[in-house]
């Protein structure tokens, strides 16, 4: 079994009214509070950087079970769903896939892909890491491309 190490380096200055920065491999960008939450909402937040690795691992893996179907486009609107009252919590997050589905599939392959939009969410490091604490739900939309 192989382990894989990933670091972020960070700096922040202030409290809820401040902000920092963010550098990990690729990744580097300005972070806050959102303004939702009462923060300056200068660069990235929490909330989005937890919805960013969910969608993204979620599209990828859905990317690799589909490209099986042939199927080798596909867009993605996630959500994340953050309770503010009594404590910040974060409650769920939906996944949104639109799948271009050809014209001549087969109701047989269009089971398949839809099954895939599922076991992708199922497969997904993330979505396995946050399993018991957040909610994530999948509502795929095939359509006829």
């Amino acid at each position: 079994m192989s382990e894989h190490r990933f670091e972020l380096q960070a700096s922040w200055s202030g409290g809820l009214d401040g902000s920092g920065h963010i550098r990990s491999g690729q990744l580097e960008t300005a972070i806050s509070v959102p303004e939702q939450l009462k923060g300056p909402g200068i660069g990235t937040n929490p909330e989005e950087m937890l919805l960013g690795a969910a969608a993204t691992c979620y599209l990828i893996t859905l990317g690799m079970l589909l490209k099986r179907q042939g199927i080798t486009t596909i867009t993605l609107t996630s959500e994340v769903y953050v309770q503010s009252s009594p404590s910040m919590k974060v409650e769920k997050i939906v996944h949104r896939p639109q799948i271009s589905v050809p014209k001549d599939a087969s109701e047989e392959l269009v089971d398949k892909i839809t099954k895939a939009a599922y076991r992708a969410e199922q497969t997904c490091m993330i979505s396995k890491s946050l399993k018991g604490n957040v909610e994530v739900t999948v509502e795929p939309v095939l359509s006829l491309g």
